[in-house]
């Protein structure tokens, strides 16, 4: 099993996450990463789904999400068509005594701070899930006080693309 994306574009209304969601959950998949946001059409909405399983996990998860009201278009995107980010909060304890260091390891990552109170510094970094992990555990011995990550979103490359226009 390898994780697989999901790329939804749905319209902009309410409940249709819900429904979305609701179908993983009663066929029992766990839903390993999800982003929703809208579009440069105001009345869509994309759904990136990541779950863990094969090809033909992924088919018949394509076909009952194309059975659900509001589903607009499903993309299986495969690591060679596409490309993604994720974006990750880190809170981590810094005094005077390390604050240096923990800003070195951010500035390697490409990460910025974006808070700084006497005792922590909040870290924002940008990147694959890889990219996140690794500052994760190169910040952990500094106790990391608070994350929070929000799921992957991707877009396929090249002119290859999801447009979609409501009628």
């Amino acid at each position: 099993m390898k994780t697989q994306c999901l790329s939804v574009l749905v319209e902009n209304r309410a409940g249709v996450l819900t429904r979305v969601t609701n179908m993983f959950a009663r066929r029992g998949y766990n839903i390993e990463s999800l982003a929703v946001g809208a579009t440069q059409n105001e009345a869509i909405s994309r759904i990136t789904v990541t779950i863990l399983g094969d090809t033909e996990l992924i088919d018949q998860m394509t076909r009952q999400l194309h059975k659900l009201p509001d589903i607009l278009m499903v993309r299986h995107l495969t690591p060679e068509d596409h490309f993604s980010r994720e974006l990750v909060f880190i809170k981590v304890r810094a005094n005077a005594g390390n604050r240096a260091e923990v800003m070195q390891i951010v500035d390697i990552f490409r990460g910025h701070i974006t808070d700084v109170s006497p005792d922590t510094l909040t870290v924002e970094l940008s990147g694959s899930e890889e990219k996140i992990t690794a500052l994760k555990n190169m910040l952990e011995p500094y106790n990391i006080l608070e994350m929070v990550r929000t799921g992957s979103i991707a877009i396929e490359r090249g002119m290859n693309t999801m447009n979609v226009e409501l009628i």
